[in-house]
């Protein structure tokens, strides 16, 4: 049935192999025929150790050519290689570090001398801790929610406890730092972001870390950032960004109570402060008004005082002057001043001895005064 250099089919014209195709076909086919005989004319194929010891012997047309193309271009795939614009490649020679290639086409050692990771520096990259966001990309702290609680779950400074959900974003601003300096840089990462956070909310009340938000996220990435420093992560935290504050479930109508009595403390101090915006400056206008009398009748009797002890100065030096004459005007201007008081007024002449003619002394009505 079979021959050495061709295969006769009735009905067919005869095929000649040449001396090529008679090396690469090369199979014993009688002693095949012998070994499915063997095996009881099975018809299964031949053995896994032939096959191989066939494909040993194969040699493709050209293999020296063949063999050297391949090598050149493995040699330029692993030589040439390209970085995004936002990235940079750290180069790595036997696994020690060599340089930082920037974004383009760069040049290496082929395989196995030179190594390059690329490592993304403009990326913002987001942490999340004591919640779990909607976006599929998103990386929380924990998966389940009842660690997310617990994450998110922190002692206030008053003694009161709140749940602090927040986000972490951050990028890589060191690369060789990023990838040599810390084994794993999430995990640091994470567990620095939790100690941070609760440091600062335990500086602070119950009513600060929720009506104060913004201030915490802002001390909270400083101290974060300079702890990360500090670790050489490579890592600059672009923002935290504070969540929803509130206090857990379980204490919600307890906080809602005192939340009221603050209220209604708060809206009475208002009340008394602006009774006492009404009554103080009110009994102090009384008070300055009663001083500004006050001091207004002072002058006016000391000036009064100052102004008879100046007019009686003066009339003295008259008198030492003119005795006479001054002690006369004095009489006459006392006399001047008291006789519209005096009322009824009789004059008698000093010498008269009897009252004759005879007057009237009574009060009479019509009388002449």
């Amino acid at each position: 049935m079979f021959g050495n250099n061709f295969y006769k089919d009735p009905g067919r014209k005869s095929v000649t192999m040449n001396p090529k195709q008679e090396k690469i076909m090369s199979w014993d086919w009688d002693r095949l025929k012998q070994q499915q005989q063997s095996r009881g004319g099975g018809g299964g194929p031949p053995p896994m150790d032939e096959i191989l010891e066939k494909f040993k012997k194969f040699k493709l047309p050209g293999g020296p050519l063949v063999v050297l193309v391949i090598a050149i271009m493995l040699v330029g795939a692993t030589t040439f290689y390209t970085v995004k614009t936002d990235e940079v490649g750290i180069v790595q020679r036997f696994g020690r570090y060599v340089k930082t290639s920037q974004p383009g086409l760069n040049f290496k050692l082929p395989i196995g001398i030179e190594k390059v990771t690329k490592v993304n520096v403009k990326q913002i990259r987001t942490e999340e801790f004591g919640f779990s966001s909607a976006r599929t990309d998103s990386r929380s702290r924990f998966q389940s929610g009842t660690q997310n609680i617990s994450v998110a779950l922190m002692l206030t400074g008053d003694l009161n406890v709140a749940l602090v959900p927040w986000i972490v974003q951050y990028r890589v601003k060191n690369p060789y730092d990023f990838l040599f300096k810390v084994r794993n840089v999430r995990r640091i990462l994470i567990d620095m972001s939790e100690a941070t956070m609760r440091l600062v909310v335990g500086d602070r009340s119950i009513n600060e870390v929720i009506s104060k938000r913004d201030e915490i996220a802002v001390e909270a990435r400083g101290l974060l950032q300079k702890e990360l420093d500090q670790a050489q992560t490579g890592i600059h935290i672009v923002t935290i960004e504070m969540k929803r504050t509130n206090v857990p479930d379980a204490v919600q109508p307890s906080f809602n109570e005192v939340n009221q009595a603050t209220q209604e403390k708060e809206q009475m101090i208002y009340q008394a402060r602006e009774e006492y915006n009404k009554s103080i400056p009110a009994a102090r206008g009384s008070a300055e008004r009663t001083i500004k009398t006050a001091e207004g009748y002072a002058l006016n009797r000391v000036n009064r005082a100052k102004g008879d002890a100046s007019r009686f100065t003066s009339i003295y030096q008259e008198y030492i002057k003119a005795k006479d004459v001054t002690k006369r005007r004095l009489y006459l201007e006392t006399m001047r001043t008291l006789f519209p008081k005096l009322g009824p007024k009789f004059i008698v002449d000093s010498e008269q001895k009897n009252i004759l003619p005879l007057l009237n002394l009574t009060n009479q009505s019509g009388a002449e005064k």
